[in-house]
């Protein structure tokens, strides 16, 4: 396969020139010229419709797809989808090479690098008193979700990883011509091996599967590249404010859902999580004895030439007596660094195994912080001890625990529990037919009482023992993996107050809230509402006010260091009420809460549930954190990090770097800023949504909840029913089981619409309340435009719905109408949709002043570019074998396969899908 590309980048033309060379090179071999031409003249064919559409280019290429039989048909799918894989890895290796240019470039700062951000601290004259609070007050947590619509496999990631770095050593100007020639071999051997890898997964993964898929993560990149950024940071500070000794706390932090989240999915089970924590743990364990192992070697200096703290020398000659056995202790004595070592290496293999083992990682921190301040003595002067510093800060951030596992569950359950457990004791026989306030009266009542509710356990359905056996197991971990193990649990649907209290409850019945008879409250453990439907997010506000005014939540609040979390949900806002309102509601929810939140003297932490695709809230980390209301923004960040995005960010440690990289220097930049001038929206700008949002939701929910005919639209135009056999996850993709709208997941909702090329959830009904707004008059569309000059929140909001149209595709989304059995209402529906669509184009290139789509970003704009004359084929294929499948009694083995190759190949093509 030719390269493609029209762009400036010359070496990552080079690249993708290079890479379908040699994949057209292994066609020919494996599937013969015949093969090679095929594939050519479909991808000819695709080109010229995309440079210039006529109704001749479009049948052309139809006529060459629909003569494809099995085998090639598959082999043509395959080829195109390995050549977008191809892509991909060009792509972030040109982007790792764009940050390389600007760090040898003098004078030039790279965009939302650290380095710029710290200069633009320095130019606003902040006092270093204000900076270091400003530090002290940084917080971004980012939580692996078990959700993924990541339609590729692990091992085809390795081999994409290993292609890259491959690519990645080829850029080196003094490689010689052997070392060249030798990597050009290994270049063909591993795109080789991409084409004869199989890249469907035969068999569902289990929870399990998708736990050690996140691990793999921490292993290659997180575990050295979150030290790395805060070192940076120090770097930087001490760079530009040259003399002043600055503390960086550890504001990066990572999390996991992955084993954990219990809503919706049967797998995740009490025994499944504790499985998890142990994974956790011994991932951890290992990757500090791999470092204690490297200091250990490093550390040679003898005490015959330098001095050693009496410090560390007594607690050598101590612990080898403690914890050695003859013959386990280092051979040279005057060694003194190289004997602790040993002793800690015995100490951290016996960890849960003897007494000889650390009981936590702050005895391990304890031992290293000897180590610096004995090794600090005879260091030189003004140096740091950075490879001893990174193992300090990795203790620091991972603990003996690796990743605080949130748990989640949905709120119906605690309920259920709870109103069983209070009529086994009498206390009140129908619990969830209360009025809130009651339920509120009689939850208060058992959290003011230290006697535990419980009989025995056996008394219990096996649904509440289900549920108690959850909490049973997070008092086990905190006892057992420390506190941080599990900090937060999480409320599916939180719908009132009372939805929290039974958590309370529940986690007073297993010992992790405790009253004492003195009337001293224990409480382990962070509840966190989820909000997220529309109707959530309006009552969101009225629901914490309610807690914060009683006295037992409070004091729960109290012991939790005065602090809450509130997670806000963007799918199902979305599906419920339209991108555009969904955000609105959202950040409206956010200036609310923390307004009512501040009164109480509360700090709030809001945790956002967003999808790595624009219809769930995705979007570049640094451009979410700064659409945010600014005063949310001290007291801390967390988002999810979907599995969909996590090969992209952080497979390859400088990809990693520079994503962690630009949300740390968004947060640090808007932070100290809104610590000195906070950023309040104009009234009149707030005006303007709340019209455009009504416009918009109004729009939105008469298509897909008063057209009585939509939901069939839905399930027969997107390939929905295909991909429930693509195994890409272990949750089930409905709510129940069921049938009905509301209990479908949003990301399968969203992964349909992007592979029908509606993308549909990403900016339905938006072009309708943007124009509404706008075509009042010419002072209408001003506002709009100062608006998107200005606001944060606006602009991201506009550009994500560009790249959203970017990424939609009507002419080839058209084909995919073919497949309703009603033509009249796959005509009418398609028309209202294809008319919205150039109503949001036409009014957001008014707003923006562009001559196109993501004009402002015309890296972005070339990646769609190149990318969609070559998705093209893959979707008429798509189509052309649905339409077989649904027509066939019998079920084709090989026609499954290859929709689900076609399924695979677009999610690669589109990048971000689900």
């Amino acid at each position: 396969m030719q390269e493609m590309t029209t762009d400036n980048h010359t070496k990552l033309r080079n690249d993708v020139k290079r890479l379908g060379a040699i994949l057209g090179d292994v066609l020919k071999q494996h599937g013969g010229e015949e093969l090679f031409e095929k594939v050519e003249r479909i991808r000819e064919a695709a080109k010229e419709l995309r440079a210039d559409y006529t109704d001749e280019a479009y049948e052309k290429l139809k006529q060459e797809i629909s003569s494809l039989e099995s085998p090639q048909r598959q082999h043509v799918i395959r080829a195109f989808s390995t050549y977008f894989h191809l892509i991909n890895i060009a792509e972030h290796n040109h982007r790792i090479r764009r940050s390389r240019q600007y760090q040898l470039d003098d004078g030039v700062l790279q965009p939302f690098s650290i380095e710029s951000a710290v200069q633009a601290v320095k130019d606003g004259n902040y006092s270093e008193d204000v900076i270091q609070e400003v530090l002290d007050d940084l917080s971004i947590e980012l939580i692996m979700t078990a959700h993924p619509t990541e339609a590729t496999k692990r091992t085809i990631l390795e081999i994409q990883k290993r292609i890259s770095t491959i690519i990645q050593k080829q850029d080196n100007p003094l490689m010689t011509r052997k070392e060249r020639r030798r990597l050009d071999e290994s270049l063909v051997n591993e795109v080789t091996a991409l084409w004869q890898t199989d890249e469907l997964r035969q068999v569902k993964p289990t929870v399990i599967d998708e736990v050690k898929n996140g691990l793999y993560y921490f292993d290659t990149t997180l575990f050295s590249v979150l030290p790395a950024v805060h070192q940076e940071l120090e770097d930087q500070l001490d760079d530009y404010f040259p003399g002043h000794s600055w503390r960086v706390p550890n504001f990066l932090h990572f999390g996991s859902w992955i084993g954990g989240d219990r809503d919706g999915n049967p797998y995740v089970t009490p025994d499944v999580t504790w499985e998890t924590l142990k994974l956790q743990r011994g991932l951890a364990l290992k990757k500090y004895e791999e470092s204690l192992n490297e200091l250990m070697r490093r550390f040679s200096q003898s005490a015959k030439y330098v001095p050693v703290t009496e410090e560390l020398r007594e607690s050598v000659e101590k612990e080898e007596k403690l914890y050695m056995r003859r013959g386990e202790t280092w051979k040279l004595e005057t060694e003194y660094y190289r004997r602790k070592f040993g002793i800690m290496l015995k100490r951290l293999r016996n960890v849960d195994k003897s007494k000889a083992g650390y009981e936590s990682a702050e005895e391990l921190l304890g031992d290293l912080n000897m180590i610096k301040r004995s090794a600090l003595q005879h260091n030189q002067p003004g140096k740091k001890l950075k490879k001893l510093d990174k193992l300090i800060r990795q203790v620091e951030l991972f603990g003996f625990h690796l990743a605080t596992l949130d748990i989640r569950n949905h709120s119906g359950e605690h309920e259920t529990a709870v109103a069983e457990i209070l009529k086994m004791v009498g206390i009140t026989n129908d619990y969830a037919s209360l009025s809130e306030d009651e339920k509120l009266k009689v939850l208060e009542g058992v959290l003011k009482d230290p006697r535990p509710l419980m009989l025995l356990h056996e008394d219990y359905s096996e649904e509440t023992r289900e549920i108690f056996s959850v909490f049973q197991l997070i008092k086990e971990a905190h006892d057992t993996f420390g506190p941080r193990s599990i900090e937060v649990y999480l409320v599916s649907m939180t719908q009132s107050s009372s939805d929290l209290l039974e958590v309370l409850v529940l986690a007073k019945e297993a010992g992790i809230y405790r009253l004492h008879p003195n009337g001293k409250v224990e409480s382990g453990l962070h509840v966190a509402p989820l909000l997220e439907t529309v109707n959530d997010l309006i009552a969101g506000p009225e629901i914490m006010k309610t807690l914060f005014e009683m006295d037992v939540y409070r004091t729960h609040i109290h012991e939790r260091g005065n602090h809450q979390e509130i997670m806000l949900g963007y799918s199902d806002g979305s599906k419920d009420g339209g991108t555009l309102t969904a955000n609105w509601k959202l950040f409206k929810a956010q200036q609310e809460i923390h307004d009512m939140a501040s009164r109480f003297d509360i700090g709030l932490k809001f945790f956002h549930g967003r999808g790595g695709s624009l219809g769930r809230g995705g979007g570049p980390l640094n451009r979410s954190i700064l659409s945010q209301p600014a005063k949310t923004l001290g007291d801390g960040v967390k988002i999810t990090e979907q599995g969909e995005v996590l090969s992209s960010r952080y497979m390859l440690k400088d990809i990693a770097f520079r994503n962690l990289e630009q949300a740390a220097s968004a947060l640090l930049e808007a932070s100290a800023q809104a610590k000195v001038q906070p950023d309040e929206v104009k009234d009149e700008w707030d005006e303007a949504m709340e019209e455009i949002s009504g416009h918009s939701l109004k729009k939105y929910q008469g298509l897909v909840f008063g057209d009585d005919d939509f939901l069939t639209y839905f399930k027969q135009v997107t390939p929905l029913k295909e991909i429930k056999e693509l195994n890409i996850g272990s949750r089930p993709t409905s709510r129940k089981g069921s049938e009905k709208f509301e209990d479908l997941r949003a990301i399968p909702w969203v992964f349909s619409w992007t592979q029908c090329r509606q993308n549909l959830p990403a900016w339905y009904a938006a072009g309708t309340g943007l124009a509404a707004f706008a075509d009042k008059g010419e002072e209408n569309l001003k506002l709009l435009q100062e608006m998107y000059e200005k606001w944060p929140f606006f602009q991201a909001t506009v550009n994500n719905l560009q790249m959203a149209l970017m990424k939609a595709d009507l002419q080839t989304a058209k084909e995919y109408v073919d497949l309703i059995e009603d033509r009249a209402v796959g005509e009418r529906i398609f028309g209202d949709i294809t008319d919205e669509f150039h109503r949001t184009r036409d009014v957001l290139l008014r707003i923006t002043g562009g001559d196109d789509l993501l004009s402002h970003t015309p890296n972005i704009q070339g990646s769609v570019h190149r990318r969609n004359p070559y998705v093209d084929p893959l979707s008429f294929l798509q189509v052309d074998l649905i339409k077989k499948m649904r027509a066939s009694e019998e079920q084709s083995e090989d026609h499954l396969t290859e929709v689900l190759l076609t399924i695979s190949g677009v999610a690669a093509g589109l990048v971000n899908t689900g």
